[in-house]
């Protein structure tokens, strides 16, 4: 099977043998690949029976019915979190991530794999007040379109407002380039009254070129 960028990220930041919940599963493929060769057991997941016809198609084709189950669920309403658990909620918004997680048990959730499309900076935010910590963080590109795949651990930790914008992980020079490039045009954009949003995202910029 072969998976995207993306999901490949996804992948290397399960621990092997872990129960997976994968909320908005999409076609299954993340399931399917982790149960065929990363011993992970799999719940997939989506909010309605319309949108696992896809998911449960590709199961059968690989005759992971008994292996792999599939819930409708909004969010983790309708599912028992097991213990040694990774959830996986990716390709959602920052509010709609949020949202779940907050109408869940958040005290049964070991490990969080998080890709948002927007406002990292709330994610990151919300998810380290809700006792949570980020162990690491993958920024890729795939199909032309940059994304940050967060995996977190409960537990605490300290992070300065700048992590919190940008993230624990900027080794990637042109990711860290185009987080630059997308604040100067913030910055051009933005009208002459709004000199201290201007000012801060200089300083944003200065951070960021220290990491090229």
């Amino acid at each position: 099977m072969n998976l995207t960028k993306r999901l490949n990220a996804i992948v290397n930041l399960i621990d092997e043998g872990t129960n997976v919940i994968d909320i908005g599963c999409d076609h299954a493929l993340l399931d399917i690949y982790l149960t065929l060769n990363n011993k992970n057991k799999c719940i997939a997941s989506d909010i309605n029976e319309n949108a696992l016809k896809s998911a449960k198609k590709n199961i059968k084709k690989y005759n992971l019915e008994k292996k792999i189950k599939v819930i409708v669920s909004d969010g983790l309403k309708n599912i028992d979190i097991p213990s040694n658990n990774t959830i996986v909620i990716c390709g959602m918004g920052t509010n709609t991530i949020l949202n779940i997680l907050k109408a869940s048990n958040i005290k049964n959730i070991d490990n969080l794999i998080i890709q948002s499309n927007n406002d990292l900076y709330l994610l990151r935010k919300s998810l380290v007040k809700l006792g949570f910590y980020i162990e690491k963080e993958i920024n890729l590109k795939d199909k032309n379109k940059y994304y940050t795949i967060i995996k977190l651990k409960k537990g605490l930790n300290i992070y300065s407002n700048l992590e919190y914008y940008y993230g624990i992980n900027l080794e990637n020079k042109e990711f860290v380039q185009y987080l630059i490039n997308k604040n100067n045009e913030i910055i051009k954009k933005l009208p002459k009254k709004y000199l201290i949003k201007k000012i801060k995202y200089k300083i944003h910029n200065n951070y960021l070129k220290k990491h090229l």
